[in-house]
């Protein structure tokens, strides 16, 4: 009888297909390579965390790549199960379910290594010219100061073309995730012209976390987000994040920081 309970387990999915299609999580999610992308076999970093988090509940993840905002708006109407990854914003708080913290993101300061960026403060970056991509979320005293003309901005259409401005030197500084960096340094620069540039210690926030969001108005959102968690604590508590957090290589002297923030102690939060 033991022999046959696999066989009948096969059996009773089949005559069930909404049990298994209740065991898929689809996700919508966007370009931002080293973290998601269709590009790598594992779909990039934080998708590859959040694909294994929910293994470890039970669920099979499908990603459906697309522009980021529209992985966001669609999510909110309920056309998703989630999406993957995103900063915490007050407006997806407000819209959102955000899980626990998949990653902690260091966001730092390109600049030329010719320039002598020393910075305590935001308000100190007054004199340079500073690329930003308006979609990014960076952080609200980043944006206040932006809006009361405090700080000089460029705006930019991704990070791609901000490090060739820096290059070209038509910008000063760009603030940028180091991971993000480090993969389109190795991607699209030669070894010389990433070793023009230098990244600063100094983190523009000491706690840039980043989430899964899933829309409250759909019936099992809140058992999806129960699992996720549950998931994200053993890939945590077994070393398995740590793991996938180091596939990154950097240019030479940009020694990475250590987390400011470990992400098995940052809880739930109402959450590129």
């Amino acid at each position: 009888m033991r022999h046959c309970l696999p066989f009948l387990l096969l059996v009773l999915a089949l005559l069930r297909p909404d049990v298994a299609a209740a065991r898929v999580v689809q996700i919508a999610t966007g370009e931002l390579p080293p973290y998601a992308t269709e590009s790598r076999a594992d779909k990039g970093v934080a998708l590859q965390i959040v694909r294994r988090a929910f293994a470890l509940a039970g669920h099979e993840v499908r990603f459906h790549f697309m522009p980021w905002s529209r992985a966001q708006l669609e999510t909110k109407a309920g056309l998703w199960d989630a999406s993957a990854y995103w900063g915490a914003s007050e407006e997806r708080r407000r819209d959102f379910l955000l899980s626990d913290t998949v990653l902690v993101e260091q966001w730092q300061l390109v600049s030329l290594r010719t320039l002598k960026l020393e910075w305590q403060r935001l308000e100190d970056l007054g004199a340079w010219r500073i690329g930003v991509i308006r979609d990014y979320t960076y952080t609200p005293e980043f944006w206040r100061l932006v809006q009361a003309g405090r700080l000089q901005t460029d705006n930019t259409t991704d990070d791609l073309a901000g490090l060739r401005k820096l290059l070209l030197r038509r910008i000063d500084v760009l603030p940028i995730e180091r991971n993000v960096a480090c993969d389109l340094l190795a991607r699209h620069f030669s070894q010389a012209e990433a070793a023009q540039l230098a990244i600063h210690p100094r983190l523009l926030t000491e706690s840039f976390t980043t989430h899964l969001l899933l829309p409250p108005q759909l019936p099992r959102s809140q058992t999806l987000l129960q699992d996720f968690n549950r998931g994200l604590r053993q890939l945590i508590s077994s070393g398995e994040h740590a793991r996938i957090m180091t596939s990154v290589s950097c240019p030479l002297g940009w020694a990475p920081r250590p987390a400011s923030q470990d992400p098995a102690a940052t809880g739930t939060r109402q959450t590129p």
